[in-house]
């Protein structure tokens, strides 16, 4: 490959780090610069995985430090995403990404449309949301159905998990975003570990792209952790709205 392209992979992951770590999406960037230089999609998605779960792992561990992480849904949802996903990344080889985008495309309009007419959505905490049935709802909604959808594409996770979180536990923001991290290192471990055993890891151009991930990362956490929920959800509308424009370009150009 050649060494301009390695560049531009380099700096993709790092601001791929950065945008993971604040709102998720961060393969937005870092899948399609992969996918330009010609690499087969599902080589591509797998290499993408591999620098995902170190950036992921580092912003899950700054968030730790800083913010409260629910346990409670984040473990048993981690648990439970290593299997979907997984079994999303088995499935990945068969099932034709232009079949997800439109349903992904309507989901991502629906979350902007949402996220925009309740500006308080997020900003503060709403513990009396957190009951035991919702509980139960967020761990199989992101262990299953969110796990498995990164499985088998990917862009859009993180973003997906916060939303889930907020809406359906009533967490604020950041602190979603913290336990989306947890949720996400499952995903990236369940789908890595299945591309590995079909051999379609491109493991020196991954790792080193998983240098700048966790640089990018741990940026993007000090930067949420210190600028708030506000700031997290200005991003997460800007995530939201790119990604729309790019699947959309991917689905009819």
């Amino acid at each position: 490959m050649p060494l301009e392209q390695v560049l531009v992979l380099l700096t993709a992951a790092a601001g791929a780090g950065w945008v993971d770590a604040v709102v998720g999406g961060g393969g937005l960037l870092q899948l399609p610069a992969i996918l330009v230089t010609g690499m087969p999609p599902v080589e591509a998605m797998a290499t993408n995985k591999l620098s995902s779960v170190f950036g992921t792992t580092s912003a899950a561990v700054a968030y730790a430090r800083s913010t409260k992480v629910d346990r409670q849904v984040a473990i048993p949802g981690a648990a439970m995403a290593m299997v979907s996903a997984g079994l999303g990344a088995w499935a990945a080889a068969s099932i034709s990404a232009e079949v997800l985008r439109p349903a992904v495309m309507v989901v991502l309009v629906a979350v902007a449309v949402f996220v925009t007419l309740r500006p308080s959505m997020g900003a503060v905490p709403v513990p009396h949301l957190r009951t035991p049935p919702r509980v139960v709802a967020a761990v199989a909604t992101a262990g299953a159905g969110i796990a498995f959808y990164d499985g088998i594409m990917g862009p859009g996770t993180g973003t997906f998990l916060i939303i889930a979180f907020t809406t359906i536990l009533g967490l604020d923001f950041v602190s979603a975003s913290a336990s989306a991290k947890i949720i996400n290192i499952g995903t990236n471990v369940g789908a890595l570990a299945v591309f590995a055993v079909q051999g379609h890891v491109q493991w020196a151009l991954g790792l080193g792209m998983a240098v700048c991930n966790v640089a990018g990362a741990q940026f993007g956490a000090r930067t949420a952790l210190k600028r708030g929920a506000a700031f997290v959800r200005i991003v997460l509308l800007v995530v939201v709205v790119a990604m729309v424009i790019r699947l959309g370009w991917q689905q009819f150009a």
